[in-house]
């Protein structure tokens, strides 16, 4: 076989297996009420669902509430990506602290007109490598298209002037950049943007943009920007102290959750006295039995003075099989509809 025979092959392949996009759910199409009370009347995880579900609410309804939505794993290339978009634009969400990987290599890639692919986990990973797709369990995304969102990321970078910038500012910039350059309208980032929704990426190197700060730093050695976490944390902080009564919807664990918890402790280290989060859910598979459940439990996380137990639910299931229920429902039964936007991205605006 001649090589450019054997790369026609590899190129059909590629095509084969990147031929069926992953759709995101849309929350506004269907009702979830009618299972989710039922659920309420069931045991197990059902009935964990329709409590949190009722927390979710209770949160959008509480007009001194800032509700704080924290992102990690991959539920945002597995179909949920229009569902948190969602979230920000109907008003039922005031903040967010995510993995790098949600925002970049998720959300800010389909934005580029990117798609992510139902795959299979049980391929050949070798195989994969070799027609550069990367996989996420059963979902496939193209290396050489996450690339272009590397140099997208480097391309903004350049045209920034060269200072330290909070996770939040350098996003924002991002989203002021997909006004004029998105191939997807209403992604999360410019969803966020319009609303004056901030988004907050602690780790934020760990993903596509990591990639893209580093190239931007090796074509700017003596002039670059750089990215301040420590200034993330006490934005974040500024938020809780300014908004007082706040809840969180914790889509898995690790350091969003863990960083938006601690903004209570970081605050009384201020000399401010603030209220622990008054309402949490968290939906995660992590295991409590090594210490960990990706960042302790709720009612754990009490001890350290970060969450009140009176309005608190851990949910143990895969998010992406029930995130739509609680959200759909939560659209439907619209609280949202009365609330105050907080827009707390304009409180940094004036600094």
């Amino acid at each position: 076989m001649t090589s450019q025979h054997k790369q026609k092959q590899e190129s059909s392949r590629k095509a084969e297996l990147l031929s069926t996009p992953v759709e995101h759910i849309d929350i506004t199409t269907f009702d979830a009420r009618p299972i989710i009370d039922a659920m309420g009347k069931m045991s197990f995880t059902s009935r964990d669902l329709a409590r949190a579900t009722e927390l979710f609410n209770m949160m959008i309804a509480d007009k001194d509430c800032t509700v704080v939505l924290t992102l990690a794993g991959s539920t945002s290339a597995g179909g949920c990506m229009d569902l948190y978009t969602a979230l920000v634009k109907n008003n039922m969400v005031d903040a967010i602290v995510s993995t790098g990987a949600s925002i970049v290599d998720m959300d800010f890639f389909e934005a580029l007109g990117f798609k992510h692919y139902q795959g299979s986990q049980s391929v050949n990973d070798q195989v994969l490598r070799d027609m550069y797709i990367d996989r996420i369990y059963d979902t496939y995304i193209d290396e050489e298209e996450l690339q272009n969102c590397d140099a997208a990321i480097c391309a903004i970078a350049d045209a920034l002037p060269a200072k330290p910038y909070s996770s939040r500012e350098f996003i924002r910039e991002m989203g002021r950049w997909l006004k004029t350059h998105s191939k997807k309208k209403g992604s999360l980032i410019e969803t966020a943007f319009d609303c004056d929704v901030p988004i907050f990426c602690p780790a934020f190197t760990d993903s596509s943009a990591g990639f893209g700060l580093v190239m931007h730093q090796a074509k700017n050695p003596d002039k670059h920007l750089t990215l301040d976490s420590i200034r993330d944390f006490r934005e974040l902080t500024d938020i809780k102290i300014e908004a007082g009564t706040t809840g969180l919807l914790m889509i898995g664990g690790g350091v969003p959750k863990n960083f938006m918890q601690d903004t209570v402790v970081c605050a009384e280290m201020l000399g401010h006295t603030v209220p622990m989060h008054k309402y949490a859910v968290q939906i995660t598979v992590a295991d409590v039995r090594d210490g960990a459940c990706s960042s302790s439990t709720l009612k754990e996380a009490c001890s350290w003075g970060k969450v009140d137990l009176t309005y608190e639910q851990m949910v143990f299931a895969e998010a992406g099989s029930v995130v739509p229920l609680l959200a759909s429902d939560a659209y439907h039964r619209g609280h949202w509809k009365n609330r105050q936007p907080r827009r707390w991205s304009k409180m940094f605006d004036k600094k």
